[in-house]
């Protein structure tokens, strides 16, 4: 092993891995819900609290272990975070009830927060400027692939070992990379002893407490006004956060101002939240839309986008040197161009009765954009980082996508439920002229009741939203099944069009913000003396 100690690409091996097991977690428990609810005897809202609780402590925390790795050292964060992950792993696949769930769910969001930041600082300080690129492209293609990844090994876990199998699956990658980062990746330190901001620590925390809980449990509670004054809270604690910061910028601050006079850095933070905004908005209505309208398994609905993601991961690296090479404006523009016209295709081919290679051109267009995005992205973002600033750099750029996560789960979820519900009545009212008298104010009333359900309703959920009444022949009963279904079927057709258009206008919006992006010039860190390894100690 001693061969390969400070290797860059065993180094990115032990990160890439790292890096993959959290995100794994943030989208295979999904695929668990039917089978920890029937298990733990849970309610849908504790379910979704084991969800929701990870992305939670995920995003509060991604500021403060970010700078944390600046003052302790990213190496010592990272394998912290790694053991924390994975003994978390063990109790959420030991769980007896949904509270111990949900304790260690929030503690494996911990060991992810404490990891995630420190994985673009050891590359950027381990990798020479030339080769950081396609470096940092691999760390994206990870992202792509952990994304389709999770649901469909999840549902495989799922179907064949149960869902605690999730989380135990965690434990043999999480020992392997934490011998890895002892003996593989160098302690890498600048030099200066730094300090923690404890106050800012305190108020960009509860910022993002308030502002995370309010997006991710707003849809559940109806936009009441405990979740606006959430929303108005995590307002004044930013303006607090701000000005307190504001005072320490020539000190030590917890979010230093000066990445933000980077163009490239200030420009590649917006877009990284387009783009988390346009993932969502792709995964999210087509899982349903594969699941509940053509019948697919969890594992099945994985495979369908399966293609399009190893596109995605073969092409980001490639990018990733391209941009490095190149500059990343017309790469990003291209990028999120294809991706936003991959969905806007797939938004003409979704259809009742579809079989799923259909949908592979269109898949693949958006897969290719993705590729095209993600490693020069985050090239474009860190180049011009100082490497003592790196932690920093990385734990807000970190923090900004999964922001954009949870706002484009939010928004995403409140257009798909909106429209859901008005084409389901639609599509009830139409299709009620061709049953009995007596039963057609009750079915389409069901499917409205039904409606109110949202994301949580399935198509044998909704064909049941109106049962024929006692006493009504088979053959009439087995009609308004057939009806329901229907109704189910292309209302959730009809509900996707107008769904996906909102990614694809977020996503476009992304493209043209690429145009200030600056190309790279003499006395750019490219024709720079390499930082890798200034300052490291094994």
């Amino acid at each position: 092993m001693n061969r390969w100690r400070g290797d860059p690409w065993a180094v990115l091996l032990t990160l890439s891995l790292g890096f993959f097991m959290t995100l794994l977690d943030l989208t295979a428990v999904n695929v668990a819900v039917p089978s920890m609810i029937g298990t733990l005897r849970a309610s849908l809202d504790e379910v979704l609290w084991v969800i929701n609780v990870y992305i939670l402590v995920l995003a509060a925390l991604l500021i403060t272990s970010g700078r944390l790795g600046d003052v302790r050292g990213p190496r010592a964060m990272f394998a912290g975070g790694v053991a924390l992950f994975t003994v978390a792993s063990v109790l959420c696949g030991l769980s007896q009830d949904p509270a111990q769930l949900i304790a260690a769910r929030a503690v494996q969001g911990l060991g992810a927060a404490a990891l995630t930041p420190q994985t673009m600082t050891i590359i950027i300080g381990t990798f020479p400027a030339r080769r950081r690129g396609t470096a940092l492209g691999v760390w994206g293609a990870v992202a792509g692939v952990a994304t389709i990844a999770g649901p469909t090994l999840g549902g495989l876990l799922v179907s064949t070992a149960g869902w605690r199998w999730i989380f135990f699956v965690n434990v043999p990658i999480g020992a392997i990379v934490l011998v890895m980062a002892f003996t593989l990746v160098p302690d890498i330190r600048y030099g200066t002893r730094r300090k923690l901001d404890t106050t800012g620590v305190v108020l960009v925390t509860a910022t993002l407490v308030c502002l995370t809980f309010a997006l991710t449990e707003g849809e559940r509670y109806d936009w009441n006004a405990g979740i606006w004054a959430l929303l108005g809270g995590a307002v004044l604690l930013l303006v607090m956060f701000l000005t307190h910061e504001a005072g320490r910028q020539h000190g030590e601050p917890l979010l230093p101002f000066v990445l933000f006079r980077d163009r490239n850095y200030a420009v590649m933070s917006f877009v990284s939240a387009t783009v988390q905004v346009g993932m969502i908005g792709l995964f999210l209505p087509v899982m349903i839309y594969l699941q509940s309208v053509l019948g697919f398994s969890a594992l099945e609905a994985g495979l369908v986008m399966a293609p399009a993601m190893v596109i995605s991961a073969i092409l980001s690296p490639v990018a990733g040197r391209a941009a490095d090479r190149l500059g990343g404006t017309y790469i990003l523009m291209g990028g999120l161009t294809l991706f936003a016209a991959g969905m806007a295709w797939l938004a003409l081919v979704v259809d009742v009765g579809r079989a799923w290679w259909e949908f592979q051109p269109a898949l693949i267009v958006a897969g290719a954009g993705i590729g095209c995005v993600f490693g020069p992205m985050v090239t474009v973002a860190m180049y011009n980082v100082a490497p003592a600033m790196a932690g920093a750099a990385s734990g807000v750029l970190n923090t900004i996508r999964q922001i954009g996560t949870v706002v484009g789960s939010a928004a995403v979820g409140a257009v798909l439920q909106n429209r859901l519900a008005a084409s389901l009545h639609d599509e009830a009212a139409r299709r009620a002229a061709d049953l009995p008298a007596a039963v057609r104010g009750p079915f389409v009333a069901g499917f409205d009741e039904a409606a109110n359900g949202g994301l949580d309703v399935g198509a044998g959920q909704a064909a049941a939203a109106f049962r024929p009444p006692p006493g009504t022949q088979a053959s009439l009963a087995h009609h308004i099944q057939q009806v329901a279904a229907s109704t189910f079927e292309h209302g959730v057709v009809h509900a996707m069009r107008p769904t996906l258009a909102l990614p694809i206008a977020v996503i476009a919006v992304g493209a043209v913000a690429c145009l200030p992006v600056r190309r790279r010039g003499a006395g750019t860190p490219r024709d720079a003396p390499d930082v890798a390894g200034v300052g490291t100690s094994a």
